[in-house]
């Protein structure tokens, strides 16, 4: 064997290595793939291509029975110029975000510390509270929530035994939005929960310091709990928020959307034009327009959340 024979021996062996290395890495990503397959598909089939096709929907006329038109711009135009009804649907819809969103995550805050207590028969308790949150949004649950705020309901029948005169407030156009409010603050059994995870994170150390300074505890609820929670108060803000802007259920089975429209929610509005009075092009249009409007939101959101939302990571400091 010669002296340069000798010398190409490692780097033949060295491109060996590498060879089978890369061959075993290409394996590896190779069931990798195959076993993301299945989801990959369904999303690409299920998920992305829907969204693209309601965009390019969103440009025509289509009507399901025909073939779509391509108008451009024009249902656009005219959401934004010639159509009442969508300007009182996306009021009635901020108005039910900008009261139910808090509501929903001062009473879930408020009972997750009730609940965080370590007493005889809590699971118990957390688990009556929870299960409202397994059958929230359905139709069984808002026509529960009908008969109880009817003209005959549960509600007035207890106030007839006060000698108070019940109303219909669900016929009412000044108190029925606020049944919708109370139907989605009432489901808070998932928000509850994420904040009662929250609260177990907490360190019992901070509050025993705190109680040796002489805090009381309304200033251990200001100085340690809202900051150590922030970031699960910011993420349960986030979810709440796009949660309420896509309300259809309530509003489709309790109250229509009436008395004069005071209920008439987005999702609704959206799913008539869709399936009463088969705009899909029309209705595929408002449907972008609310992905912006809860994209925006949720955008202004994370800007706000820097002076705010506090996180252990960074020195408990807002980032």
């Amino acid at each position: 064997m010669t002296t340069e024979t000798l010398a190409q021996a490692p780097r033949t062996e060295s491109a060996r290595a590498s060879l089978r290395k890369r061959k075993s890495k290409e394996e590896t990503n190779l069931a990798g793939y195959l076993f993301i397959a299945p989801w990959l598909i369904g999303f690409l089939l299920l998920t992305l291509w829907p969204i693209a096709q309601s965009f390019y929907l969103s440009f025509t006329e289509y009507s399901l029975l025909e073939a779509p038109v391509w108008t451009g711009t024009d249902n656009y135009a005219t959401i934004f110029t010639n159509d009442d009804t969508f300007t009182k649907s996306l009021s009635v819809t901020f108005m039910f975000v900008l009261i139910s969103v808090p509501l929903k995550l001062f009473c879930s805050l408020l009972v997750a510390m009730a609940l965080s207590k370590n007493i005889r028969g809590m699971n118990l308790y957390r688990t009556a509270i929870y299960f409202p949150s397994l059958i929230g949004g359905s139709i069984a649950v808002a026509a529960l929530w009908r008969n109880m705020f009817g003209l005959e309901g549960y509600i007035n029948q207890v106030l007839s035994w006060f000698g108070i005169q019940g109303l219909g407030w669900i016929t009412n156009p000044d108190t029925s939005l606020g049944t919708l409010i109370l139907l989605n603050a009432w489901q808070f059994g998932s928000t509850m929960v994420i904040f009662l995870a929250g609260l177990k994170q907490i360190p019992q150390e901070l509050y025993e310091s705190a109680s040796v300074d002489g805090a009381g505890r309304f200033r251990k609820f200001v100085s340690i709990t809202l900051p150590m929670l922030s970031p699960v108060m910011f993420f349960n803000l986030v979810l709440g928020i796009i949660g309420s802007f896509q309300t259809f259920t309530s509003a489709f089975i309790i109250t229509k959307g009436g008395p004069i429209n005071s209920t008439y929610m987005y999702a609704l509005f959206l799913y008539e034009k869709a399936f009463k009075h088969y705009q899909m092009g029309y209705a595929s249009a408002l449907a972008w327009i609310l992905l912006v409007i809860v994209a925006v939101l949720t955008a202004l959101n994370f800007l706000a959340s820097r002076y705010w939302v506090f996180y252990e990571s960074d020195g408990g400091r807002a980032k």
